[in-house]
């Protein structure tokens, strides 16, 4: 799928891209979720179904967190308080911890509230403010939702589809 280059496209990208998600995960047994043996994402790990659901429930909080920010003029910490981006794998056990607790049923449920209260922002946001100047850096906020939505949201399907093979799973 192409980079979405406008509020139509984004929209589309989160919820085609979700949709294929979340037919593979709903074939994931809770029972095994929470085992750790996923390719992890810091260098040499390992993670569960569940950590990678936490891994994007993470990042789509993060991403309502920059709008909130955002829409209050105040400034954002990128990626996150107290993180750097050369520090995402540490962010990404962070995630995990935040939402160790969480049932895999209702881990599954806030990734699509999570997923829900987005598309909501992007559907409130007109297109000019998503892709008419940059925001961070040189994205802009309908790049940076990409990034934090779509993008992984394909991303977890094609490690989370490689490990439900090797479990023989599909």
């Amino acid at each position: 799928m192409a980079i979405p280059a406008n509020k139509i496209e984004l929209l589309d990208a989160i919820g085609a891209n979700y949709q294929k998600l979340r037919a593979d995960l709903d074939g994931v047994p809770e029972a095994i979720s929470g085992e750790p043996t996923l390719e992890g994402h810091a260098k040499g790990t390992l993670m569960s179904v569940h950590d990678l659901v936490a891994y994007l429930v993470g990042w789509g909080e993060l991403v309502l967190k920059w709008h909130a920010g955002r829409s209050a003029g105040e400034p954002v910490d990128f990626p996150e308080t107290g993180y750097k981006w050369n520090e995402l794998g540490r962010l990404a056990q962070k995630f995990y911890l935040d939402h160790a607790e969480v049932s895999y049923p209702a881990l599954l449920d806030r990734l699509a509230s999570v997923k829900d209260r987005i598309v909501a922002v992007i559907a409130a946001t007109d297109n000019a403010d998503l892709y008419g100047k940059p925001w961070y850096e040189a994205y802009t906020f309908g790049r940076m939702i990409q990034f934090n939505t779509a993008s992984p949201f394909d991303n977890a399907r094609k490690r989370l589809r490689r490990w439900k093979t090797e479990k023989g799973l599909r």
